[in-house]
């Protein structure tokens, strides 16, 4: 599952360190990635880029680490499991319609390929559709795209009409290595509304961190503390995703409280294994029950286009031969596509940039926040669908998302009301044009990564030279990059400065146990 992060509290109940120890402890294999000789050659050239505080961009990972699927399409994760998404808001009582919510949230994180796999870092511009059919005749439907690369950006919108459900987000990953681990910290939020209830969920997810990087058995853990807050009903639920221990504990292990801040009252304790059995216990009656049973849970993926029918920058058909070959463990040819791909988008960066060329996304707007602004307090979106969705019935919600983007199989791309002028695609043209034209002036900052060990750059935009700020253009002059369907207005979008919410460029993590502290180091430093 992918949701968001805003406002995140660390963990320092957590019962165990950062950093690896080459222990052998007793897990899920199904949770492991064991290096053969042959991959162990591989990251070889790894060990030798990484040190304490060193830029994961810079760093090259092998394909055998990938999931053969962009990280657009593993977010949704998080809308697998209908039997707990649809009849949220159909609950009367405001407490037991958060418990469900909960519920819901808490289902989807066993949802991963076996062992321990990345996704693919979507490029700038790239998008991805989705549906679903439900027993009961009704669809959910799924829009994403990359709003930003430096630093990455994934912005989506679901919403399944008839059931009165929206979700809307942003996931804004950032890296951090120390040792033998990675860490994914994973920002941003989403915002979940029930249409019917006027209630708003306000959901942040936890830190994803990779054991055993450079030597031993790779270990995917999940931890930190994630919230579920509804302003509306004053209910609020912090969940901690345990690590474990040196010295005990357990793998994969939850513990929370579901509380009325009104009142500041706890009413819920939250227990259990993400990825197995989870409870929940009344405290005020003391009685515990199954929440939600993981091991015997099967998600409904989503369905898409035929890739016959996406276009270029749809993530199925532009990583079609990279996953092709990840799926055939044909590492050489994996690498070459990606390569490829990433190639094209340092060029579009370069061209960009001589051309003084702002960017902005197809399908996406930046929220109206702020005091007074239509969107205020939901300012950590950063992006929100760039559509009105004020249907009054879910028929006419349907054709407003269907007026979006092509989502259903034989639907026509919705008209556009601009014409892009054409460029020669470099997608098309490969690194051949790379070759013969090569960029007057190349940028300087920041270039764009290659593999990358972390799930994202945080990188800085790199900034326009002199002239191109004198004459800016707009993205309508890129092809591939379309205009969205409300024209935007005729100015460069401010950069917003990235901010670490007071962790600076160090997370420390304190054992539990033994009162021993250990600091990630931020990338950036």
């Amino acid at each position: 599952m992918v949701l968001g992060h805003a406002h995140r509290r660390h963990s320092l109940n957590s019962n165990r360190s950062s950093i690896d120890s080459t222990r052998e402890d007793n897990v899920n294999n199904e949770d492991e990635t064991v290096v053969d000789a042959d991959q162990g050659n591989m990251l070889t050239h790894i060990i030798s880029q990484l040190r304490p505080g060193a830029d994961l961009s810079r760093v090259t990972l092998p394909t055998f680490i990938l999931e053969p699927r962009s990280m657009l399409e593993r977010i949704t994760n998080f809308m697998a499991h209908p039997e707990t998404l649809l009849p949220m808001p159909t609950i009367d009582d405001p407490v037991e319609r958060f418990v469900s919510v909960v519920k819901f949230y808490l289902s989807g994180w066993h949802i991963k390929p076996p062992g321990v796999k990345k996704p693919l870092n979507p490029i700038l511009g790239e998008t991805f559709t989705c549906y679903w059919d439900y027993p009961d005749h009704t669809r959910g439907m799924y829009i994403s795209e990359q709003t930003s690369h430096h630093p990455p950006k994934s912005s989506y919108f679901y919403m399944a009409p008839e059931h009165q459900i929206r979700i809307d987000g942003t996931l804004k990953p950032r890296s951090k290595f120390l040792g033998n681990s990675a860490a994914s910290m994973m920002e941003g939020i989403a915002v979940m509304r029930f249409l019917n209830r006027g209630e708003r969920f306000f959901i942040t997810q936890p830190n994803m961190y990779v054991r055993g990087i450079l030597f031993g058995k790779m270990k995917y853990e999940l931890g930190d503390h994630s919230f579920v807050r509804c302003p509306e009903s004053g209910l609020s639920a912090d969940i901690e995703f345990k690590t474990k221990g040196y010295f005990g504990g357990t793998y994969n292990a939850i513990g929370g409280f579901i509380k009325d801040t009104k009142t500041d009252t706890n009413l819920y304790e939250l227990s259990g294994l993400w990825n197995e059995e989870m409870y929940i216990k009344d405290l005020t009656t003391g009685k515990k029950e199954l929440l939600f049973d993981a091991t015997h849970a099967r998600e409904t993926p989503p369905k898409a286009r035929p890739i016959s029918e996406q276009e270029e920058r749809e993530s199925q058909r532009l990583w079609q031969k990279v996953t092709a070959a990840i799926k055939a463990r044909d590492q050489d040819t994996a690498t070459d596509e990606k390569s490829r791909i990433e190639d094209m988008q340092r060029e579009e960066a370069a061209k960009r940039l001589d051309d003084g060329v702002d960017w902005h996304p197809r399908l996406f707007r930046e929220v109206k926040g702020g005091h007074g602004g239509s969107e205020e307090g939901e300012e950590d979106l950063d992006y929100i669908i760039n559509a009105k969705i004020d249907g009054k019935t879910p028929e006419e919600q349907t054709k407003q998302i269907l007026r979006i983007a092509a989502i259903l199989p034989g639907q026509d791309a919705p008209n556009r009301r601009f014409s892009i002028p054409s460029r020669k695609s470099s997608f098309d043209s490969g690194a051949k044009s790379a070759h013969q034209h090569p960029p007057s002036h190349p940028p300087q900052q920041h270039p764009e990564p290659a593999d990358l060990i972390d799930f994202g750059g945080d990188a800085a935009t790199p900034a326009k030279n002199a002239s191109s700020a004198q004459q800016p253009h707009h993205v309508d002059q890129v092809q591939g990059l379309q205009n969205p369907l409300v024209p935007t207005q005729n100015h460069a979008v401010p950069q917003k400065q990235t901010q670490t919410r007071g962790l600076e460029h160090t997370l420390v993590r304190t054992d539990s146990e033994t009162g021993g502290s250990e600091e990630f180091v931020d990338a950036e430093s």
